[in-house]
């Protein structure tokens, strides 16, 4: 989940070597996306993250993040993570598809870890608005893996459903001014995830309310972290909204 403020956008440019950023709201600008840090619940820890850009394009992405964080078991610390500057701004009716592929996995862990890998994508009644301020109407995250017993806001409210030929449980639940829909995946980590993000709207659509006048805002993929250390690494990243 992405509860920050605007993030400010680093001045680090080239994408000839892997470029890492440390602060807490650094973002660096990557080909097609942005990779930002995003260490909005660092108050309620203690600990240290670095990201790291290590190639992309205008159509995909690789990159890094490494942490360590203590106390407050309960409590996101973070949410690094890439932002498609491109998907957006289109209409949920006027989607044909929106293909998209994660490959990551966590080159290092500790024992204990509580933390998430998911898609965070936001709707909003407008064509566009920054995530999490009153533009946004629905928080749509994907998590691919949950570790530490960690859950989602508010509370599940299917079992076993199955979209885009992978089977989840669905949470629901208010934060803020927008609605958290979560899809969890039900058969473990998902690893390398090949996918149409139009399938999960759809769903949302037809079986779950969203009013298909909603326009996406932003498409994120990246990891909440609560404690524990590790190395998430994302090898190979992409997605896209093709229009009808």
């Amino acid at each position: 989940m992405h509860y920050s403020a605007l993030v400010t956008l680093s001045c680090l440019l080239g994408f000839g070597a892997a470029q890492t950023i440390k602060g807490q709201f650094d973002c660096l600008p990557a080909g097609g996306f942005t990779l930002c840090q995003n260490l909005w619940g660092i108050s309620a820890g203690v600990g240290s993250q670095s990201s790291t850009l290590v190639n992309s394009t205008s159509q995909t992405v690789a990159w890094s993040t490494n942490y360590t964080w203590a106390n407050g078991p309960n409590n996101v610390k973070s949410y690094a993570n890439v932002e498609s500057v491109s998907s957006k701004g289109v209409q949920l009716a006027n989607i044909a598809s929106a293909p998209t592929s994660w490959n990551w996995n966590y080159a290092t862990q500790s024992t204990g870890i509580r933390a998430d890998v998911a898609y965070d994508i936001w709707f909003g009644k407008a064509s566009s608005g920054n995530p999490a301020t009153s533009a946004s109407s629905f928080e749509i995250m994907i998590w691919l893996s949950g570790l530490g017993g960690i859950q989602p806001v508010g509370s599940q409210i299917t079992t076993g459903t199955v979209v885009a030929g992978h089977t989840w449980n669905l949470w629901k639940g208010p934060n803020g001014n927008w609605e958290v829909l979560s899809f969890v995946s039900a058969t473990g980590d998902l690893n390398s995830f090949d996918v149409d993000l139009n399938d999960f709207f759809t769903y949302l659509i037809e079986e779950q309310g969203v009013a298909s006048t909603q326009f996406v805002q932003s498409i994120q993929a990246g990891t909440e972290a609560f404690v524990g250390t590790a190395n998430l690494v994302t090898s190979s990243y992409s997605v896209s909204i093709v229009p009808k």
